[in-house]
């Protein structure tokens, strides 16, 4: 009889690490949507592009807002930083619901994308700048990683077929766990 050792589980990133990954990804799709905006032939090409843009951003601001955010708010004393991170996401997610009814041939549509990256481009220096390491002291990352990563995936598992109007638009869908003061 042979015994089999099971290997020990992946250990998740830590939420500013997911969160960082995120932001990167979605800053190489927007570099890739500028490389090709100006050829003629390009429409098939921006279009996947902005479907993913769209489809990454979406799932990245869920997650934040779910549980990140409601983690950071409670255990920083920064309202001004979290209000204006949640103004950003609304003005985001309006962008993402204007590109998801157009196409590459529509007014203004390279210019959504462009200034939608612009947004995030600023949102993601405010995070990384000043969120981060305020959260980095106050919370359990390893803890909200962990929760992060497992909605991300219930997210992704949902979009399947890339229909992202089964992913929640709402604030506050989840509990915020993993909070924690620093002593």
């Amino acid at each position: 009889m042979s015994v089999t050792k099971s290997s020990p589980k992946p250990a998740a990133p830590d939420a500013i690490e997911l969160l960082t990954s995120d932001h990167k990804s979605v800053k190489g799709l927007f570099q890739a949507f500028e490389k090709i905006k100006d050829r003629d032939d390009a429409n098939d090409d921006k279009s996947d592009l902005v479907r993913r843009i769209c489809a990454e951003l979406t799932v990245h601001a869920t997650i934040e807002e779910e549980i990140f955010y409601p983690a950071v708010r409670e255990a920083i004393d920064d309202e001004d930083l979290m209000d204006e991170a949640d103004v950003e996401h609304s003005s985001v997610k309006d962008l993402i619901a204007q590109l998801e009814d157009a196409s590459p041939g529509d007014d203004h549509y390279d210019a959504k994308v462009t200034v939608l990256g612009e947004l995030v481009e600023h949102h993601v220096k405010e995070e990384e700048g000043e969120m981060f390491p305020k959260a980095r002291k106050a919370i359990d990352v390893a803890a909200v990683g962990a929760e992060l990563a497992e909605r991300k995936t219930e997210l992704a598992d949902d979009d399947e077929g890339g229909d992202l109007a089964n992913l929640p638009q709402t604030k506050k869908a989840r509990p915020a766990r993993g909070a924690k003061r620093a002593s």
